[in-house]
């Protein structure tokens, strides 16, 4: 397992990036799936850099492990944050219209559908949000 531990800051995203993708290519992850994960991590890290402290600050740590022999990849977000389960808010109405839609909740939605596995615990005062994909 690879982690790390960053200042969770706007700022940081493409170094977060960077650490997961790089751990994506030892194990050769197809171009489209390495996509779908980067929208993902942006999505998840973006909401703890804006929502996790505000105001104030704190760290994310981004635990990434591989499992070659099952080809999938397990992307743990951790912070101290305010306790925020992003699965417990109901899925947006993706057949209303842009307007007609409540503000909020697709990025959530996103990440959810375009992964395998998604699964959010609080423990030991933090949130801790696991991502799963099958490469």
């Amino acid at each position: 397992m690879a982690e790390i531990t960053i200042p969770a800051r706007l700022e940081n995203l493409d170094t977060v990036t960077a650490f997961v993708d790089a751990e994506l290519e030892k194990l050769d992850c197809p171009m489209k799936t390495q996509i779908q994960i980067d929208v993902a991590v942006e999505e998840l890290y973006v909401n703890i850099a804006h929502y996790a402290y505000a105001p104030g600050e704190g760290d994310a740590t981004i635990e990434v492990e591989t499992d070659p022999a099952s080809r999938t990849v397990s992307i743990t977000f951790r912070d101290r944050g305010v306790p925020y389960d992003p699965l417990a808010k109901p899925d947006p109405d993706v057949t209303l219209s842009a307007d007609e839609r409540q503000i909020g909740g697709l990025g959530i939605f996103m990440v959810k559908k375009s992964m395998d596995d998604m699964r959010y615990t609080y423990e030991d005062g933090q949130n801790i949000l696991t991502i799963v994909k099958k490469l």
